[in-house]
């Protein structure tokens, strides 16, 4: 950052206002590129020489963080290097265009965007996004194991706007609004309810863009199964967690939770460790992990013995857990 330049303050990043409003014009650049880093982790911004005005708002709502964020045009990169040094890999973004355009790359596609229209980009893997002139973006940040998707299905959604005229596309755009305008008004237990009903909603519009949701899915069974799945993200790291506590949780029988798990083509406990599986396997090469034993990377995502952690890996990914954390270490 440029040196004498105004620092945001680090109280406001947890709570509610970065303006460039009181900073003098000479400093704005400095002060919005810091800003906007600071807010979104490790990308690189690109802003205009002269910056009129920017401001973001944060406020949490139960785990996630909603985001509103006004300003002139900018282009923001996250590259592999960058992605290397943080932990942002471990979000994904959920973000409502409400004004200007903007262009998106993720995952092989490049795909535009208008106003109204809601996108998704992850975190963890190489993104671009470009706002070529004055815009408005309201954002959800949320965990990515939430989700209770797997890597290639997150894959699938990245970078696919959906249309406001559509039926969830109406809703999300509705709902992203009204939340990043009221988010930090809401009390902690509040905010953490409407948080789990926005997973749920997000795992709906994932499975209708991958597919998933037919015309003869019982609507009963594949409400469950969202909520299931959600409650599996939430608790990986728990070695309990089995069929019968989810079953205990959800106040259905253990046989109940087999019959609605035989639509994915797998069983319960076979969806728990490959979750567990995709999230030891990002640890294992993450900086933030690389003074942390094999063993201890398994324990924190919920294996507790450490050759089935081993075999079930190499099993998965064809490489022992070291042999992986060899090849992609940052």
């Amino acid at each position: 950052m440029t040196p004498g330049a105004p620092q945001p303050d680090e109280r406001t990043f947890a709570g509610n206002l970065l303006t460039t409003a009181t900073v003098p014009a000479h400093q704005r650049r400095a002060y919005w590129r810091e800003a906007l880093s600071r807010t979104f982790g490790a990308v690189d911004m690109s802003v205009p020489e002269e910056v009129n005005s920017g401001t973001i708002r944060t406020a949490p709502l139960g785990g996630l963080q909603v985001t509103t964020v006004d300003g002139d045009p900018l282009e923001a990169r996250r590259t592999r290097r960058l992605i290397a040094q943080g932990d942002e890999d471990q979000y994904v973004v959920v973000k409502l265009l409400s004004k200007g355009v903007a262009r998106l790359e993720q995952d092989a596609r490049d795909v535009g965007v208008r106003p109204g229209e809601v996108f998704i980009y992850d975190m963890a893997r190489p993104v671009r996004l470009i706002l070529p002139e004055c815009f408005q973006t309201k954002a959800l940040v949320l965990p990515r194991q939430v989700l209770g998707l797997s890597e290639s299905d997150l894959r699938q959604i990245t970078a696919s706007p959906l249309p406001s005229d559509t039926g969830l596309g109406g809703l999300l755009s509705i709902l992203l609004s009204r939340l990043a305008d009221t988010a930090g008004a809401y009390r902690p237990h509040t905010g953490e309810l409407l948080a789990r009903n926005v997973v749920d909603l997000l795992t709906v519009l994932a499975d209708e863009q991958l597919g998933r949701i037919s015309e003869g899915t019982p609507s009963g069974d594949a409400a469950m199964l969202l909520r299931i799945r959600n409650f599996i993200g939430r608790h990986l790291d728990d070695p309990d967690l089995t069929p019968e506590v989810i079953a205990r949780a959800h106040h259905i029988s253990v046989r109940y939770l087999h019959k609605i798990f035989e639509g994915e083509d797998t069983t319960v406990s076979r969806w728990i460790q490959s979750r567990r599986l995709e999230a030891c396997r990002r640890d294992l090469a993450h900086r933030e992990a690389a003074s942390l034993s094999i063993v201890a990377v398994a324990q924190g995502r919920g294996f507790t013995s450490a050759a089935h952690f081993s075999r079930v890996f190499r099993a998965a990914y064809g490489m022992s857990p070291s042999e992986w954390r060899d090849t992609h270490r940052p």
